[in-house]
């Protein structure tokens, strides 16, 4: 049964609960999950929290990832996310979408739509994706004021920072950085883009103690690693942040092939989730169901008399 119409939601922020799962030995997985549909699926494969990505939902609505979406855009995907799943999301927060008091704004935001982290980036904008080149770096300053802004606005929010500067910079200014941005406030560090095993091990012996997340992104710099051989490297974290959009994507424009060259949906009904798995997955009979049990609302059919 769906959290939404169950007695058995969380009573505890969802801060609170993504703190818990970060706080174990083992590695905290965390798929991207940017759909309703897409939570309650994940949630079934026995995932415990979610990953929302800011270039998963601009290409859902037909947008490049250019920080082109607003607080409002991410927040309605949040809350759809939250109440099919009640799992605790770790949110994509670009550059903040402004300076600091934007960033406070938002961390609220986020919070009251039902997040359990966010993660801010030491980008420019228009940022792009963290894997592709020429990106633009803020000054040291101006991101750790972002970050300082988010610990100051947030109840229990966990607040990751995300540095892009080793592609720039290098290994030295990342860290010198990253440092930075955990005297600001950040409880957590996201080193993005690295292109060996040998600079995730690098990061993680001169971050002792922190809290790190890896991206496990498909089609970028980062050749693939296992979330086993990740936390052996010293993560705490890792997400795949795009690849269901991909593989969905890659579903539909094969189906709309299809519908154009058979005239119909013929052959590809056995590469789709039925009808009774599809009600299944949204508790379909369970909402049905509530519906039955309800009470009758009896309308007066006059005034009482005197």
């Amino acid at each position: 049964m769906t959290y939404v119409i169950a007695d058995d939601l969380p009573d505890e922020p969802a801060g609170v609960r993504f703190r818990r799962l970060l706080d174990r030995p083992q590695i905290l997985q965390m798929p991207g999950a940017h759909l309703g549909i897409a939570a309650l699926l994940a949630k079934k494969a026995g995932f415990e929290a979610l990953y929302m990505s800011g270039a998963a939902m601009s290409a859902t609505m037909g947008l490049p990832d250019l920080g082109m979406i607003t607080v409002d855009d991410v927040s309605w995907h949040v809350r759809q996310v939250v109440r099919a799943s009640a799992l605790p999301v770790l949110v994509d927060g670009d550059t903040g979408y402004g300076e600091a008091l934007n960033v406070m704004h938002m961390v609220r935001c986020f919070e009251e739509a039902g997040a359990g982290a966010v993660h801010l980036e030491d980008q420019l904008l228009p940022k792009k994706c963290g894997h592709l080149n020429d990106k633009k770096l803020a000054p040291v300053d101006e991101m750790s004021a972002k970050v300082a802004a988010a610990r100051k606005a947030r109840r229990n929010l966990v607040i990751i920072a995300r540095t892009d500067a080793v592609a720039n910079e290098g290994m030295d200014a990342a860290v010198d950085r990253a440092k930075r941005y955990l005297e600001a406030g950040a409880d957590a560090i996201f080193p993005e883009a690295l292109t060996t095993a040998e600079m995730f091990r690098e990061f993680a012996a001169r971050m002792p103690g922190v809290k790190l997340l890896a991206n496990m992104t498909e089609f970028g710099r980062t050749p693939f690693f296992t979330a086993t051989e990740f936390q052996q490297m010293g993560y705490a974290m890792v997400i795949w942040p795009v690849s269901h959009l991909r593989i969905a994507a890659r579903a539909m424009e094969d189906l709309y092939s299809a519908i154009k060259a058979d005239g119909g949906t013929h052959n590809m009904a056995g590469r789709m989730q039925t009808r009774a798995q599809l009600y299944e997955t949204i508790g379909y009979h369970a909402y049905e169901s509530l519906d039955a049990s309800l009470v009758r609302t009896i309308v007066p059919e006059g005034m009482p008399q005197n």
